[in-house]
C-alpha cells in the first residue's frame, strides 16, 4: 500500500511540477541582444538575469524589461561580429538555476524601413525610395497594391533601396510597403522586419494617406475665382450695350424661270408648257375684200370699185 501510494505522489508531483522558463533571445537591428522568458506564461517571481558569449565573461543584465512589477525580459549589450559564436544566459532565483545556450546567427530582427517616397522618374516610370540604417547585406520585399486589389510582392537585389512601376497608369492607386532582413552573404536571418508604413500614389498623386494632396487645397480657391469671374461678367454686360446676333435665313432668288418655279407649287404639265415661250412663229399674210353695192354706187354717181386692201401682220 505505501509503496503504491509513493508510486502515486510520484506521478502527480512530476504532472504539477513547475516548468522551468523559456528563455528565447534576438538580434535586434544589430544594436542589443533582447531576450525574454515569458512566452509561455507570465513569470511569478522576478528572475536575475545574465548572459555572455563564447570566450567571455558572464555579465548580469544591463536593462531589465518588467510587466507589473515582474521581469519579464532583458536588453544586452551586442557587437556585430559575435553573433557567429554561441550565446549563453542563465536565470536564477534562490536555489534555481536554468541555463541555455543560443545560436544568434540567424536570429536577426531589422527595424522596418523608413522614410518612404514616390517620385515620377523623368522615364515616365514610378520610382519609389526608402531608407534602411543597416543597408549592408540586407535585402528587402516590396509588396504593393494597385486600386486595393491583390498584393504582389517582389524581391530587392542587396544593398537597393529603391524599387520601379513601369508606365504606371495615372487612373490607378498604388500602395507600396516594403520590409528587410539580413540576406545570406551575411548570415541570412530567418526574421523579417515589420512592414514599413504605406506610400500611397494614384489618381489623387498624394504620397501619403494621412496628408491631403495638393489639389484638395487649391480647389476651394479655383471655385472663388470662379465665381468673381462669374459675377464681374454680369456687371459688365449691365453696364454695357449687349450685341444681339439675328440670323437671317436664305432667301432664294427670285426667277421668272418655271424650273425655280417648279419647287414653289404643283401644276399640270399642259400649265407648265403655256409658260415656255415660243419665238419661233412665222408671219403669215392677211388679206381683206370689201364689196359695194350698185345701189350705192349709182346713188354716189361713181362707178362700181373694190378696195383691195393688203395688210401684212
Amino acid at each position: 500500500m505505501s509503496t503504491s501510494l509513493l508510486v502515486f505522489l510520484c506521478l502527480i508531483g512530476h504532472v504539477f511540477a513547475k516548468k522551468p522558463p523559456d528563455v528565447d533571445c534576438l538580434v535586434v537591428h544589430l544594436q542589443h541582444v533582447h531576450c525574454s522568458w515569458n512566452q509561455q506564461e507570465a513569470p511569478e517571481v522576478n528572475y536575475t538575469f545574465s548572459s555572455w558569449f563564447h570566450h567571455e565573461n558572464e555579465n548580469e543584465c544591463a536593462t531589465y524589461l518588467s510587466e507589473n512589477g515582474i521581469n519579464t525580459g532583458c536588453n544586452q549589450p551586442y557587437e556585430e561580429t559575435k553573433r557567429f559564436t554561441s550565446f549563453y544566459t542563465k536565470l536564477a532565483h534562490g536555489n534555481e538555476t536554468f541555463r541555455k545556450t543560443h545560436e544568434l546567427k540567424s536570429k536577426v530582427k531589422l527595424n522596418p524601413p523608413s522614410n518612404l517616397t514616390v517620385k515620377n522618374g523623368s522615364d515616365f516610370n514610378l520610382w519609389f525610395y526608402w531608407n534602411q540604417t543597416k543597408s549592408h547585406c540586407v535585402e528587402s520585399e516590396v509588396v504593393y497594391k494597385i486600386n486595393d486589389r491583390t498584393e504582389q510582392r517582389f524581391p530587392v537585389s542587396d544593398g537597393v533601396q529603391n524599387y520601379c512601376i513601369n508606365l504606371p497608369s495615372s487612373s490607378s492607386r498604388y500602395e507600396l510597403r516594403v520590409r528587410s532582413r539580413l540576406d545570406s552573404s551575411c548570415g541570412q536571418s530567418i526574421f523579417w522586419s515589420d512592414w514599413s508604413e504605406p506610400v500611397v500614389w494614384g489618381s489623387n498623386n498624394g504620397t501619403d494617406t494621412n496628408q491631403p494632396s495638393p489639389m484638395s487645397v487649391w480647389t476651394p480657391v479655383l471655385y472663388v475665382v470662379g465665381a468673381l469671374t462669374l459675377i464681374l461678367l454680369v456687371i459688365i454686360l449691365l453696364h454695357h450695350e449687349r450685341f444681339r446676333i439675328i440670323i437671317i435665313p436664305v432667301i432664294p432668288k427670285p426667277s421668272l424661270i418655271p424650273q425655280d418655279i417648279e419647287g414653289w407649287f404643283h401644276s399640270s404639265k399642259g400649265l407648265k408648257e403655256s409658260f415656255k415661250a415660243n419665238y419661233n412663229e412665222r408671219a403669215c399674210p392677211v388679206r381683206e375684200y370689201c364689196n359695194i353695192s350698185q345701189s350705192d354706187s349709182e346713188s354716189s354717181g361713181s362707178s362700181t370699185s373694190s378696195v383691195n386692201t393688203d395688210q401684212t401682220v
